[in-house]
């Protein structure tokens, strides 16, 4: 057996040495009591031809996730916000940043590392103050990098929301992830009553045939007692595929 390196030294020291709650710190969202942002963001900025979801220009503090990991591990990090899991981008320095519509109500914020560990958690109540709460979210995220699958979410309107037509009238895809992870979130303030199709579409990715696992979860009424949450796991084998997840009525 070889001899464990200065650098795993290092983060092994780090492991041993700090409790869990050093290895976060966390600078947005502060716990306690607050009031919510009427510009709180449903939509990010996409550049083509790579983009990961992050914090755009002008996000109101209530509508931010930000931070920094001391020791992330050797996966990627999970954000869990309202028992929501979804990936979490962080950078060369452990820097984390995101935008989110919080749920009137109480809220909760997790940080684990790579290796799955609680670093950093955070609750607070949100009052609405004219924030638009999503009543509908539409959640999508997968278990490997430099892949790029799509959301693809279809209203009772008949409309069709995806990377191409983010904006719909009763809802928007917040970003197009093209690089792996995700999250790609549909969100709607003011759900149409009817019948929802979930798909998932497997763009692409660097190499020819990689399997990856998509992880959709559909919250209707978050933050209220009529609070309802599923979520599906999909095997997704090769680029081009297309997948009916889920189809449901709301409410």
């Amino acid at each position: 057996m070889s001899k464990p390196s200065s650098s795993e030294h290092a983060a092994l020291f780090l492991a041993l040495a700090l409790p869990a709650a050093a290895w976060a710190q966390a600078e947005m969202p502060i716990g306690g009591w607050r009031t919510g942002s009427a510009d709180a963001p449903y939509t990010q900025e996409v550049n083509y031809p790579a983009s990961r979801a992050g914090m755009p220009a002008g996000t109101p503090d209530a509508a931010q996730i930000r931070g920094r990991i001391a020791h992330q591990g050797k996966g990627p990090a999970t954000l869990v916000v309202n028992g929501n899991a979804m990936p979490l981008e962080v950078d060369e320095q452990g820097r984390y940043g995101r935008a989110y519509s919080f749920a009137t109500g109480p809220n909760s914020v997790e940080i684990r590392d790579g290796e799955g560990r609680s670093v950093q958690r955070t609750q607070f109540y949100q009052t609405a103050a004219g924030q638009p709460q999503a009543r509908l979210r539409v959640v999508l995220s997968w278990d490997t990098d430099g892949t790029d699958l799509d959301l693809h979410v279809l209203t009772p309107d008949g409309e069709h929301a995806w990377y191409g037509n983010r904006v719909v009238r009763s809802g928007a895809i917040d970003v197009d992830v093209t690089t792996g992870y995700g999250p790609e979130i549909f969100a709607s303030p003011s759900p149409s009553k009817g019948p929802y199709l979930v798909y998932v579409n497997y763009y692409g990715s660097g190499r020819s045939h990689l399997l990856t696992t998509a992880r959709v979860s559909v919250i209707s009424n978050e933050g209220t007692p009529d609070e309802r949450r599923q979520e599906f796991d999909v095997p997704m084998r090769a680029a081009g595929e297309l997948t009916l997840v889920r189809q449901f009525v709301y409410p």
